[in-house]
């Protein structure tokens, strides 16, 4: 049986008092089900004490916005999968939309990235998604294929247990528009249904699929009400603790 796992994305915001804060904060509010994961995803400067915070509370872990395709070595200002797996992280997101479009990373590199990743024994959750020309012009379902089979379909299907998928309608990011219930669900089953057919159903049918696209309180109850939605990935709404608590007890 597949996980439900909310995972919120900080992004580029809070300092260090105010990043513990909302943690703590959302901790105190929260109750998981054994069903249910959450994943919170700040910046590099908290994961360390976010981990030792979370690192005995039931399906609560930290994952990282992001992870180098080196090793280690000459790389300035950027962090690898073994630092950020030493501070305690449970997962790194790679092929976020902002990271593909701001700076320009392909399927290739990405590829490189999930590597590093499992090779450090960090679980992956990998966006996919598609822009508002992508959509008007037809060929979104072909991209999202693309991006899913050139970075990841390399993988042994042990690895690719390890691997969470999240859909990001790249139109509806920050946008405050939402793909409708049925938009989200019909990419997500074509999703699943893509990885039956490198992987076969059981792998398909226990891979975690995320909706990362303005997911709010709003109308988090009817995305995760889609057979194929297990959660959601969120932007701004896992910055206020009242409504990220609330998105999480959305199933």
């Amino acid at each position: 049986m597949r996980k439900n796992i909310v995972a919120g994305n900080w992004k580029m915001n809070l300092d260090r008092n105010q990043g513990i804060f909302l943690l703590h904060d959302v901790l105190e509010r929260l109750s998981v089900s054994n069903k249910t994961e959450v994943v919170f995803a700040p910046s590099f400067i908290h994961l360390y004490k976010a981990s030792k915070i979370c690192k005995s509370i039931n399906n609560v872990f930290i994952a990282s916005q992001d992870c180098s395709v080196n090793t280690k070595g000459a790389f300035t200002g950027e962090v690898s999968a073994e630092m950020i797996a030493s501070c305690g992280a449970k997962y790194v997101i790679l092929g976020h939309s902002e990271r593909r479009v701001n700076f320009n990373e392909k399927n290739d590199l990405l590829r490189r990235k999930v590597d590093h990743a499992l090779v450090n024994n960090l679980e992956v959750i990998f966006c996919c998604g598609e822009s508002l020309d992508q959509r008007e012009s037809g060929v979104y379902f072909e991209w999202i294929k693309k991006q899913i089979s050139e970075s990841l379909f390399g993988l042994s299907a042990v690895d690719f247990t390890k691997i969470v998928i999240a859909y990001e309608p790249v139109w509806a990011i920050g946008t405050g528009v939402t793909a409708s219930s049925n938009q989200a669900q019909e990419i997500h089953g074509f999703i699943r249904k893509t990885i039956e057919e490198r992987y076969g159903r059981k792998i398909a049918q226990s891979t975690s699929i995320l909706y990362g696209g303005s997911c709010n309180p709003s109308n988090a109850s009817e995305l995760f009400s889609q057979k194929d939605i297990d959660g959601g990935l969120i932007g701004g709404s896992s910055l206020n603790a009242d409504d990220f608590v609330s998105i999480v007890n959305s199933f």
